[in-house]
């Protein structure tokens, strides 16, 4: 398992659209509004790599899993967060996450920050497993009922 960080230098642009499509597949139906990955392109990638801090996971020559962070005022925000489903299980998300603190850390930000909808309770019990508390219910815009949860991780610095 090899994670690095994506830069210019970066062209699998199909496969880690390929593998967050994957990874998000299981919330078609399930959610509503859709999830944002189904409109990522590999252009929309490539725009989003430079914007933002990426990493992906190599695992046997896949890429296995990714994450985004954006710095804002506060913490660092956890952006596609993707984990292939086959390669699920395997510490991958969390050795992500690591990252994800580090950098935090790095930058000089207190916590990390993610957004996750409300019908995944599972994702919900999974992140509050990996140190992350419920800030706050919001609704998407149109939206009246609460349609994700946001939750923030403190850090120890």
């Amino acid at each position: 398992m090899t994670p690095f960080r994506i830069d210019e230098s970066f062209a699998r642009w199909g496969e880690l659209l390929d593998l967050i499509l994957a990874s998000f597949a299981y919330m078609e139906g399930r959610i509503d509004p859709p999830s944002s990955a189904t409109r990522l392109t590999m252009e929309s990638l490539v725009e989003k790599a430079k914007a933002e801090i990426a990493y992906v996971v190599e695992d046997a020559g896949q890429l296995a899993g990714c994450i985004f962070l954006r710095p804002e005022k506060d913490c660092l925000y956890v952006g596609k967060l993707a984990v292939l489903p086959s390669a699920q299980g395997k510490g991958i998300g969390r050795r992500l996450l690591d990252i994800a603190e580090e950098t935090a850390l790095d930058l000089g930000l207190p916590a990390l920050r993610l957004e996750t909808r409300i019908e995944l309770v599972g994702n919900h019990a999974t992140f509050a497993a990996w140190g992350f508390e419920r800030t706050a219910e919001k609704s998407h815009p149109g939206f009246t009922r609460v349609t994700f949860i946001e939750m923030k991780k403190a850090l120890a610095g």
